[in-house]
């Protein structure tokens, strides 16, 4: 039902128009309309989405036949760990397994990047409902942390993770 393919520095613009639909959606009863204007231009100006590219995050693209519908982004951060950064799907698909196609796309990414043993871990808002689709997906919560991301603001997370 869904396609996947790698982003390119040229879809920085149809990343950041994914996001500006996905994840307002998202933080709209966790953050408020601040902190979620400053997190945009944080993580989704292009020009930030093209620096990630550029310091080693993958980004792949879920399409439902020609539409664009989903992303994800996975870093390496050491030799046995990767953290999957980003996974987010527009509202009309939330329910209908894209985010799981997702989630399974990035694990497969990442054991062909490092096919011997190690660690996928990523960031959830501690009240994100997507909390429960991750442990469904195998994850568990491994700790938690206020970080602060500037501006006076902070994500308030559950680390989690899983051994691929």
């Amino acid at each position: 039902m869904y396609t996947l393919r790698q982003a390119e520095p040229t879809d920085c613009a149809l990343i950041q128009q994914l996001a500006t639909e996905a994840f307002p959606t998202t933080y709209r009863d966790i953050l408020t309309p601040e902190q979620t204007a400053y997190m945009m231009e944080w993580m989704y100006a292009p020009e930030n989405i093209a620096r990630q590219m550029a310091e080693g995050h993958t980004y792949l693209l879920a399409y439902d036949g020609s539409i664009p519908v989903g992303y994800a982004s996975i870093e390496q951060q050491g030799a046995h760990l990767f953290h999957l950064q980003k996974i987010y799907v527009l509202p009309q698909v939330q329910g209908k397994h894209c985010g799981s196609f997702l989630f399974r796309e990035a694990v497969a990414h990442i054991k062909r990047l490092h096919p011997a043993p190690c660690r996928m871990e990523l960031n959830v808002n501690r009240h994100n409902k997507a909390l429960h689709f991750y442990q469904r997906m195998g994850m568990t919560i491994l700790r938690e942390g206020d970080f602060p991301i500037g501006n006076g603001f902070f994500m308030n997370d559950y680390i989690m993770g899983m051994e691929l």
